[in-house]
């Protein structure tokens, strides 16, 4: 797989990734996005939002035909190696937890987020069962970084 920082003049293109995948998620060209290409395809995207200091994973998705191959796993783990940094954070499906534990994100309590990030976990996970984790930098999370 090729993984590459999204160009923001092909942000239409992942928004119809995501219309037809997961059409709650709205792209944006601030985000800062990584893209995964198979044999020239677009196969997996993940996207970075930055609230104030910290940055929030957003919206990873894998296209259908390609879960369960790995792909998902690659890409955190060049993220892990070349974006991910102390002050990062996501809100992760109940089931997904184990996955981006996987990836150095430790499940916190969601009063342990930084306020801003608090507020909108309360009201994301109205909708959703969500789990607040934080990413680890050296065995460290990023909350005891922060302090």
């Amino acid at each position: 797989m090729r993984i590459e920082q999204l160009d923001p003049i092909k942000l239409p293109l992942i928004s119809r990734l995501y219309k037809a995948y997961y059409p709650s998620a709205k792209p944006k060209k601030e985000e800062l996005t990584f893209v995964g290409y198979v044999d020239g395809d677009l196969a997996c995207v993940t996207r970075f939002r930055i609230i104030e200091s910290h940055r929030l994973l957003t919206g990873m998705l894998v296209i259908p035909s390609y879960r369960g191959s790995g792909l998902a796993h690659q890409l955190m783990s060049y993220c892990k190696d070349s974006v991910l940094a102390k002050g990062d954070f996501c809100f992760a499906y109940a089931h997904l937890e184990k996955f981006y534990a996987k990836h150095n994100f430790k499940t916190i309590e969601p009063e342990q987020l930084p306020k801003h990030l608090q507020v909108m976990f309360e009201r994301y996970s109205r909708k959703k069962r969500l789990v607040a984790m934080a990413y680890q930098l050296d065995g460290k999370c990023a909350l005891e970084l922060l302090e």
